[in-house]
């Protein structure tokens, strides 16, 4: 049995807030959890090439874009989204608090990733 508290794991600074990585991959267990901050006000173009993700929004609010604008979807509480096609998308957090997001990976990541964030593309890891 794995035991954590997110205050005693590795914490990344991914470039937008932190990613307190809760399970990686060195823990065998087929996928990566992390409790993600997204730090209020901020725009993210991101895209997984080598995982799936799904996020599950606990607190804060943002929205979602896919990367062509089709979808956009409003992030609150109680809203999951997955990335089921390594899609390439941007995720705003809204002005005033953090947005809190529980993050599942598969494969899982190593736990020391971080994105490079560009106005011109897309971080990938």
């Amino acid at each position: 049995m794995l035991i954590r508290h997110k205050d005693t794991v590795n914490t990344v600074d991914w470039g937008n807030g932190l990613s307190h990585r809760l399970l990686v991959e060195s823990d065998g267990m087929g996928f990566a959890m992390a409790h993600t901050v997204v730090a209020a006000g901020t725009s993210s173009r991101l895209q997984y090439r080598q995982h799936l993700e799904a996020c599950y929004c606990v607190s804060g609010k943002g929205e979602v874009h896919s990367a062509d604008g089709s979808v956009r979807q409003i992030i609150e509480p109680g809203v999951l989204y997955a990335l089921d096609q390594h899609d390439a998308h941007t995720l705003i957090a809204a002005s005033g608090d953090d947005m809190h997001l529980i993050s599942v990976f598969n494969p899982p990541i190593r736990g020391d990733e971080r994105h490079r964030l560009d106005p011109d593309g897309y971080s990938q890891y």
